[in-house]
């Protein structure tokens, strides 16, 4: 992690060049989730975040790297609490708690839901931010065939089930959530949201007869 030693008077400062880059795609989050994704430039991501243009540009040259970075941590951060989630050991319960981490639950994953679907506006037009959607979209899959994977692996399901099918009608399934809560949070509610993963999962199990 890069540090850099700035002097205020006699004492030295340590600056986390990390931190402070997640602290500014924060503020960007804050300025989409206020004024959408047109709203970000990176003089109003730098008036939101009490910081200077100048300042700023010296972690984010361009709008074009504070978007991708401020992108890309949505992700990040769900998967930090994925890695962090305290597993049971029982397969059916363990899937379904790291499911919850992708669904707008709370404060935290509701700004991840809005933040995240503002840019998958944005990426119809812009080839980065396309580009970045898309391995996303590739890693989201590639769990859910991982968790289909190890539910057969289990003979917890059936035998014949098409992975790939029953892959992506999940993935379907949890962005259609997330989507239409972030959209009409008064039309579903989070425990209903709770409730239909648990049914997929359970109609899942039972095709194992």
């Amino acid at each position: 992690m890069k540090k850099q030693l700035c002097y205020n008077g006699d004492m030295p400062k340590i600056v986390d060049h990390q931190k402070r880059k997640e602290e500014l795609a924060e503020a960007a989050w804050r300025v989409i989730r206020r004024e959408g994704i047109d709203g970000v430039s990176v003089r109003r991501v730098a008036e939101e975040a009490g910081m200077s243009l100048g300042s700023l540009r010296h972690y984010f040259e361009t709008q074009s790297q504070l978007l991708t970075f401020s992108m890309r941590m949505v992700s990040e951060r769900v998967n930090q609490r994925m890695t962090q989630l305290p597993l049971t050991n029982d397969l059916r319960t363990d899937i379904e708690l790291v499911i919850a981490q992708l669904l707008p639950l709370d404060e935290e994953r509701c700004a991840e839901a809005e933040v995240w679907l503002a840019f998958a506006g944005k990426a119809i037009v812009d080839p980065e931010i396309h580009r970045l959607s898309l391995d996303v979209h590739d890693e989201l899959f590639a769990s859910f065939r991982r968790m289909i994977g190890m539910l057969k692996q289990q003979k917890l399901i059936s035998e014949v089930m098409d992975l790939d099918l029953e892959s992506k009608r999940l993935h379907a399934l949890i962005d259609g959530l997330v989507v239409h809560h972030a959209s009409f949070p008064e039309r579903l509610s989070k425990e209903e949201m709770i409730g239909i993963v648990s049914n997929h999962l359970d109609s899942l199990l039972q095709c194992k007869n």
